[in-house]
């Protein structure tokens, strides 16, 4: 009994989105809680050399330590890491003194007591400060970047190395070729065929999977995975979190409803040989604008977007069950910004119609293509109109517009005491100027609330409700082609015990 409890986990839900809470005791004593967090840390976006802060704010009986944490190393440099507790703000606080690219990182914070644990992630993103060309050698490069490239196929090698920050791989591909055989030489006393390898991905319906084709010599041969060095179990069952669907000579791994926690480096070993590594990030970002049906003639293109909340290099499109490849049927884009991502389905035919899901990060958007046959009239008009093509018209392009709301504001109401979020996402070109609003009076320069706006992104965040903060907030943006506005109202509801 006495093991039993130590080992006891169980998983409770935190009020704020993301944050997992584990309590390990059975029955928690009166007036006693576990530890959540009344405000998780914002995902930050810092130049090279400047400082960075996460900071968080914690409830629990007895008060919880606060540890921080990130996914591809450790904190415990005093030279580049300090935290510290805030008394008057009742902030935990992580510093990072001098940014550099490699803390590039998924970041983690624990709030832990006797009772519990609650954890919850953010991310730093860091501006490379003008073009470095770096000459790395082979001992600088991160030994998973290695591992990564020797499971992958070429056409992925620019993709990875640039999620390390190798601008210039084309050196190192003679040392590759050179592992790969040594690691081919090393699976083939335990795999007769290993092929069509494939990366972790999203899938639309919930699932995060990873696989490949293989032939053993000796069917009992073990199959292990593991995340981030450590085994972890899996069984047949799909309803499991980590579990393998084998036919003849697929295998699949699949993890079930995949959680921010669940990102890391998995790796298949056959015995000692190691057949597959991946990388699983889990952005933290979410759709400001989601892709939307689209009906199209036959011989037409056909156009989704979405709009992101974080800037990503790419995103997963799909179709159906199948990811999108960028070629001859389908053209992929990424705006500037990285935060618009564009799927465009050329020269439709009936049979493209379906479903199609934009995945980014562990978060997905779904729409539906619907492909019309072309009428006859209309092929006939379109040879008749073939005959003469008019030459095109050449005409300066101006991509100029008026301020609009992609997402306006939406009515809150928040119980007092704790943080208020709202937010709204704006376009214009000229970026608009942005300004809030409380009962028509300007907040932009008012310290009690904490103001942002990336990338058309635009928050407003009060750390500590009251009744003093209700009523009408709007947003006014403006650019030289002229304005528009956005409003809500907030209710601030008391707390009743």
């Amino acid at each position: 009994a006495e093991r039993k409890k130590k080992n006891l986990a169980i998983k409770k839900r935190s009020r704020v989105p993301g944050v997992m809470i584990t309590q390990t005791v059975e029955q928690l004593p009166p007036g006693k809680s576990t530890p959540d967090f009344t405000r998780k840390p914002m995902p930050a976006t810092v130049q090279e050399g400047k400082k960075a802060f996460f900071k968080a704010m914690v409830s629990g009986e007895p008060a919880p330590t606060v540890t921080w944490g990130r996914n591809k190393g450790e904190i415990d440099d005093p030279e580049k890491y300090k935290t510290r507790y805030d008394e008057r703000a009742r902030e935990h606080i992580l510093e990072i003194i001098d940014v550099k690219p490699d803390q590039k990182d998924t970041y983690k914070c624990f709030a832990t007591n006797e009772y519990g644990k609650a954890v919850c992630t953010t991310t730093l993103n860091v501006i490379a400060v003008g073009f470095k060309k770096k000459s790395q050698k082979e001992g600088e490069i991160d030994p998973k970047l290695w591992e990564l490239l020797i499971c992958a196929p070429r056409k992925d090698y620019e993709k990875i190395c640039l999620e390390f920050g190798v601008t210039d791989f084309r050196w190192l591909l003679k040392r590759l070729n050179q592992m790969k055989k040594e690691r081919e030489d090393e699976q083939a006393k335990v795999v007769e065929t290993l092929d069509n390898v494939k990366q972790i991905e999203v899938k639309p319906y919930g699932r995060a999977e990873f696989g490949f084709d293989m032939q053993l010599w000796d069917p009992n041969s073990a199959i292990n995975l593991y995340k981030d060095g450590v085994m972890v179990p899996y069984c047949d069952d799909e309803n499991s979190k980590h579990s393998l669907k084998k036919t003849e000579t697929n295998y699949t791994f699949s993890i079930k409803d995949p959680q921010p926690e669940d990102a890391g480096f998995y790796q298949v070993d056959v015995e000692e040989a190691n057949v597959l590594t991946t990388e699983f990030r889990v952005p933290a970002v979410e759709f400001v604008d989601k892709i939307k049906d689209v009906k199209a003639v036959e011989s037409e293109d056909a156009v989704f977007q979405c709009v992101l909340s974080t800037p990503l290099n790419r995103i997963t499109w799909s179709r159906e069950d199948s990811s999108l490849e960028h070629g001859d049927k389908y053209e992929i884009t990424v705006s500037e910004d990285k935060l618009t991502h564009t799927l465009r389905v050329k020269d439709c035919e009936i049979t493209d119609k379906g479903a199609y899901y934009a995945i980014a990060g562990i978060a997905s958007s779904r729409a539906s293509l619907v492909v019309e046959a072309e009428s006859k009239e209309s092929k006939g008009q379109l040879k008749e109109k073939n005959t003469e093509l008019p030459q095109p018209e050449i005409k300066r392009l101006n991509f100029e517009s008026s301020p609009s709301f992609i997402v306006p504001l939406k009515r809150r109401t928040a119980p007092q005491g704790y943080e208020c979020y709202m937010s709204c996402a704006v376009k214009g070109d000229p970026a608009p100027r942005v300004t809030w609003y409380w009962n028509n009076m300007s907040l932009n320069t008012n310290t009690n609330y904490h103001i942002t706006n990336v990338c058309g992104v635009c928050s407003l965040l009060i750390l500590r409700v009251g009744p003093k903060d209700n009523g009408e907030y709007k947003v006014i943006i403006e650019n030289k082609l002229g304005t528009a506005e956005s409003s809500m109202t907030l209710n601030v509801r008391g707390i009743y015990v």
